[in-house]
């Protein structure tokens, strides 16, 4: 089974930018669609950006303008670059590879805390 890898997590300042990769042991291929969610506790995990094979891209209304996902299928990897981060960014952010047939893969999550 591809395995999902996520990294660039960290602390920056307000209106600062990171980016997030999630590399997988395989071919993202087999994912029609790939995607970042987070999550802080006692809340319910949501979905951030998501990107189809063909690269079609999807956005929450809470990052639009400031968040971009893109995915480079050669290197199996797909990227999330956050600019303009703000205080409420703060989460753990997850890796999501959807597959036909197959359950949902996930990476382990990488912090990312937005504080000055």
């Amino acid at each position: 089974q591809v395995q999902l890898v996520e990294s660039g997590g960290g602390l920056v300042q307000p209106g600062g930018s990171l980016r997030l990769s999630c590399a997988a042991s395989g071919s993202i291929r087999i994912f029609y669609v790939m995607a970042w969610y987070r999550q802080v506790p006692g809340k319910q995990r949501e979905l951030v950006a998501s990107i189809t094979s063909g690269g079609s891209a999807k956005y929450a209304d809470s990052v639009k303008g400031r968040f971009i996902i893109s995915r480079d299928n050669a290197k199996n990897t797909v990227y999330l670059q956050m600019n303009s981060l703000k205080p409420e960014d703060t989460a753990v952010y997850y890796c999501n590879g959807k597959s036909r047939g197959s359950p949902d893969r996930w990476g382990q999550g990488t912090q990312v805390t937005v504080s000055s």
